[in-house]
């Protein structure tokens, strides 16, 4: 599995938040947010920026360039 998708999937369970919760945040249907969480498609930069300000993270986080949150 893509690091993206891996680390998106993991923060939302560790938060504890439904995929729809953050969907609903993101301004997005749920099955485009899973889309996000199975590799097969990916955010715009600002919706990088919202994930990462949602879960409390760096976007290098998201994007496996930093394993420091």
């Amino acid at each position: 599995m893509d690091i993206f998708a891996e680390r998106l999937k993991n923060l939302r369970k560790e938060g504890r938040f439904t995929s729809k919760e953050v969907a609903e945040y993101m301004g997005i249907g749920q099955r485009a947010y899973l889309y996000y969480e199975s590799a097969v498609h990916y955010p715009d930069v600002p919706g990088l920026m919202k994930l990462a300000d949602f879960f409390g993270v760096s976007t290098d986080y998201l994007l496996g360039r930093s394993d420091q949150r």
